[in-house]
């Protein structure tokens, strides 16, 4: 991709209006009201095009009319390609730097999914299965609640907000439709899709992806960038920008993006493909990585991957009762995932990148999720050593996440069990109960913790899908039953 376009003038039309028309628009709306701005920036060509027309616009205003705070706001999900979330914190950092040298009310914000909830912390920790289509459980954890969380604190500092984001109609008819049915009549705002007292200004929603290219080339940034890195990871991924997603009702990334560099939701990440091609070769593991856990999604595996049980402990079978509707990764796949990781995290650290791809905190996280697993407690603790075969080192482990039993505890039990055709799972958690209790005056809700531990499903699969199908036979016998009584009812009652 080449620079060849003249810079544009002022008075050009691009997307139905000329560009000193779509400043005095911005100026407009920006001075219509005290309510402060909130701009969407994911580092793509969209919303770089709406960030340099608004510090364009700001830049044109008096000094004293630029009277009210802005907030430029990134969604870090903490799996986001290398280069991208490198741009992006670049990005950030020189707007903030010039926006205090020119004395603008530009504050720069990256948010991040809480630390409890991360992607690593539910595939990991939880045994979540990795996002598809028709499960993409990540987006309202990774991008929309950590922006949410954002714009509804300005919400509550400031009653109201706008928030300016880079959405265009031509991205999709569903984008197009949904800007049309949120639209205030004789008004340049629309109405958020979930946060009452925000308001969305789209300005480019009528620029097409030529329109955008053809500004962003017509000269350099205001803050002092000239788009070049932009440019060339565009030409370099052969993808498109994963946009900025404040509602369910963005679209996906569609098949090709930027965005997180484990995304199973595409079925090729062209992304990271094209990037390796055009040289980055160090991000080999990332991509074998991702297609490692793409490979858990395809229909014929989730069955080898993942447990029978749901985390409730229940099986769920399908329409039918054929077939039963798997739960999480099985545990030793999540160990195994895990020191997949660190391999590659090693790897990355071997080639001289300061890149990581998982951060203490959230391994910590998932230690505890792994000791307190409903269906598969690991008393083995097995986290700590992982790591440590891996990192060659250990991390400052807290005492208080380890388990209260013992691999020696965990091995005699499953002996145990096998001798008297007991699930040791079972014992397990009957244990674990019994010692949470343990010490306390008062030992309330006991009986319904066991009974909860009881209830759950505790044999084998056969064992399970005999018992469903023998529950519905049962349901079925009745069900014929109250029919026939029905019948009878009704004949009288006649």
């Amino acid at each position: 991709m080449e620079n060849t376009v003249e810079p544009i003038d002022a008075k050009s039309t691009i997307g139905g209006k000329s560009l000193s028309e779509l400043i005095n628009e911005i100026q407009a709306v920006y001075l219509g009201d005290a309510r402060p701005w909130v701009i969407g920036f994911s580092g793509g060509k969209d919303s770089t095009s709406v960030l340099r027309l608004v510090y364009t616009a700001l830049l044109a205003l008096k000094p004293s009319e630029r009277r009210k705070p802005i907030f430029l706001v990134s969604s870090d999900t903490l799996v986001e390609t290398p280069m991208v979330i490198d741009l992006i914190t670049n990005t950030l950092k020189k707007v903030e730097t010039d926006a205090q040298k020119r004395g603008l009310s530009v504050s720069v914000a990256q948010v991040t999914p809480d630390m409890t909830d991360t992607f690593w912390v539910n595939i990991l920790g939880r045994g979540y299965p990795a996002p598809t289509k028709q499960f993409r459980w990540c987006t309202d954890r990774m991008k929309i609640d950590p922006v949410s969380r954002f714009i509804q604190q300005q919400v509550a500092a400031f009653g109201e907000v706008v928030v300016v984001l880079g959405s265009r109609i031509s991205e999709s008819m569903t984008r197009a439709q949904v800007i049309k049915n949120h639209k205030i009549e004789g008004q340049r705002l629309a109405r958020h899709g979930s946060l009452p007292s925000a308001y969305v200004y789209t300005p480019i929603e009528n620029w097409s992806t030529d329109d955008v290219w053809e500004y962003l080339f017509s000269g350099p940034a205001p803050w002092g960038d000239d788009h070049k890195l932009l440019i060339e990871l565009y030409r370099d991924s052969n993808a498109g920008e994963c946009p900025l997603v404040v509602d369910t009702s963005t679209p996906s990334c569609g098949n090709s993006r930027f965005g997180c560099w484990v995304c199973t939701v595409v079925t090729e990440d062209k992304t990271m493909k094209g990037l390796i091609a055009s040289g980055e070769t160090w991000l080999h593991p990332l991509h074998e990585f991702r297609e490692l856990l793409a490979k858990t999604t395809k229909p014929e595996n989730k069955n080898e991957y993942r447990n029978f049980k749901r985390r409730t402990g229940q099986v769920h079978l399908s329409k039918g009762g054929e077939s039963y509707i798997p739960g999480p990764y099985k545990i030793h796949y999540r160990k195994e995932f895990l020191r997949k990781l660190l391999n590659a995290q090693r790897a990355i650290a071997e080639n001289g990148r300061d890149f990581e791809l998982i951060k203490e905190v959230e391994l910590q996280e998932i230690r505890k999720h792994w000791i307190q697993d409903p269906i598969e407690p690991d008393w083995e603790d097995s986290l700590p050593r992982i790591y440590r075969d891996v990192m060659g080192k250990d991390l400052d482990w807290a005492e208080s996440d380890a388990g209260v039993f013992t691999k020696h505890d965990s091995d005699l039990l499953r002996e145990l069990g096998k001798k008297y055709e007991v699930s040791p799972e079972l014992v397990m958690k009957l244990l674990e109960v019994e010692l949470s209790l343990d010490g306390l005056s008062k030992r309330a809700g006991l009986l319904n913790r066991i009974d909860q531990v009881l209830t759950q499903e505790w044999g084998t699969l056969p064992d399970a899908m005999s018992k469903h199908r023998e529950a519905g036979e049962t349901m079925s016998v009745y069900a014929e039953r109250d029919a026939v009584l029905r019948a009878v009812h009704e004949k009288l009652r006649a």
